[in-house]
Formats: structure tokens, C-alpha cells, sequence
């Protein structure tokens, strides 16, 4: 059965592509068929998977998407490219910025992904996808589609601010849209324990949202190596495997996968 997470913040910063990068290929490396997809018009999942120039590639998100909303015909595979590291990506370019505009005038606009996915979901165990940072009718669409959110929050005082409004758009997409939809939990990315600012704002978070929404057990810490192995189109599983970001990763992948077991021994 397919899982489809949606990693959101309109924050940007968060490290919302590295994770969905490193969460997909961490998943993909215990076993699971898993889609990338990138929602974002700046491409920047696509630019951290090897593809540098998101912008000459001719077939993105946005071209499926045009196709559902014009009613076309197309087939679901078209435009999937596939990483050396075993994870499939629908790539994102600057086009999806002139979707929005689109999207505005569509009927049933906050649909049309979850159409597009609903098409794939038999060959996939996990589609991951990589959201803009805004709360605009692209993010909505994904938060339709999904069936669990995983939010990536920076350990500063700003990220942590703007959870709020995030928040209230996830309870009003679960009541309207998407009633299935549950938050995975808030992810701590960007972490760094040396300082007393990070512990003060980690505890916040745990205070605030621990109890109602719920944190992740793995926190990802602050490091260079994350950004560069992006800049090297890889992952930090091939970058630097015994790294501390990549042991994180690594307990991050174990514990979206224990959930995942968990939830189907519940049902």
C-alpha cells in the first residue's frame, strides 16, 4: 500500500529538499519502490539530484498537471526520471510558477495532483513530495494528495513563529479537502546542541507541540556536508556514509518505516 508524504513549511530555509532527498533514497535503500516528486518552481530537489539545470528539462510536474487540467490524454510515466541511487523523480521547473496562475481559474483546483497520484500509487510504496515555500494553491494541492505531512522546522525562533499559520492551513485542508490527512510529526533539521539557543528552542517546540501534534524522535543536525553532497547531486548516504547527518537520516528513514509498520498492525 502506497504512503504519501508531504513535506511542507512556507518557511524556507527548513531543509525541506535535503530531507525529502534523503529520506527517498534512505527508503529506497531499505527496499521501497519510491517517487520523488518536486513541487517547487525553483527545482531545487531536481537540481540536488544531479539534473543542475531544472529549467532545459522539457517535461515537469507542471506539464502533467496542464495535461489533467485541459483533460488531455498522457501517460503517468512521462516525464519521470530515474537517479542512480534508486529512487524515481518527477522534476519541477520555473513553468510551475505560470501553473498558480492556471490552477486559479480550474475547477476543483486543489485536485489535480492528487489525480496525477492516484494514478501511480500501485507502483510506489512511498511518493514524497518536495513543497514550495508558500501556503499558495501548488502547496494546497499537495497537502490534498497526501496522506501524512512531515514538517522540517529550523531550531531558530522565526521557523518555529510561522508553525502557527501553518498549522491552521493543515486543519482547514483535513476538515474540506482531505479528512485522512494526519502530520507525521515536526522534524528539527539544522540543529546544533553546542549552543544554548538551539537546546532553549528545541525544548519550546517540545512544550508547544509535543503532546498535539507530535516531534520526531531523530533530530538532523547542523552540518556542511548535507548542502554539499546536494551540490554533488547525491545523496549523503553516498557522500560521507559515516558522517553524523547520515546516521541521522539513516534513524530518520528506521523511524518513518517502524510508524509506517505500526499503523499497519493498528488498522
Amino acid at each position: 500500500m502506497c504512503k504519501v508524504y508531504c513535506c511542507c513549511n512556507q518557511k524556507g530555509g527548513t531543509n525541506k529538499t535535503t530531507v525529502v532527498a534523503n529520506l527517498g533514497i534512505g527508503l529506497a535503500r531499505a527496499g521501497e519502490k519510491v517517487l520523488l516528486m518536486d513541487c517547487d518552481p525553483q527545482g531545487s530537489l531536481t537540481a540536488s539530484l544531479g539534473y543542475q539545470n531544472p529549467d532545459e528539462i522539457s517535461t515537469t510536474i507542471a506539464t502533467i498537471m496542464t495535461h489533467i487540467i485541459n483533460e488531455e490524454d498522457f501517460d503517468p510515466h512521462e516525464g519521470i526520471l530515474h537517479h542512480e541511487e534508486g529512487v524515481d523523480l518527477l522534476p519541477a521547473n520555473i513553468e510551475l510558477s505560470g501553473l498558480e496562475v492556471l490552477l486559479g481559474n480550474t475547477m476543483s483546483r486543489e485536485m489535480i495532483l492528487k489525480e496525477y497520484i492516484d494514478h501511480l500509487r500501485s507502483e510506489y510504496t512511498y511518493i514524497l513530495i518536495d513543497c514550495m515555500p508558500s501556503l499558495g494553491i501548488t502547496t494546497i494541492n499537495a497537502l490534498v494528495a497526501a496522506d501524512r505531512i512531515l514538517i522540517p522546522v529550523q531550531a531558530a525562533y522565526l521557523p518555529v513563529k510561522g508553525l502557527q499559520q501553518l498549522l491552521k492551513t493543515i486543519t482547514v485542508v483535513k476538515k474540506r479537502l482531505n479528512k485522512t490527512l494526519q502530520i507525521e510529526g515536526i522534524l528539527l533539521t539544522m540543529v546544533d546542541f553546542r549552543t544554548n539557543y538551539a537546546k532553549d528552542i528545541t525544548q519550546m517546540l517540545r512544550e508547544s507541540y509535543g503532546k498535539t501534534i507530535g516531534i520526531m524522535d531523530t533530530c538532523i543536525p547542523f552540518s556542511v556536508r548535507a548542502p554539499e553532497a546536494s551540490a554533488a547531486g547525491i545523496s549523503i548516504y553516498k557522500y560521507d556514509p559515516n558522517c553524523k547527518v547520515a546516521k541521522c537520516y539513516e534513524q530518520l528513514t528506521k523511524e518513518v518505516l517502524d510508524d509506517e509498520r505500526t499503523s499497519r498492525t493498528e488498522d
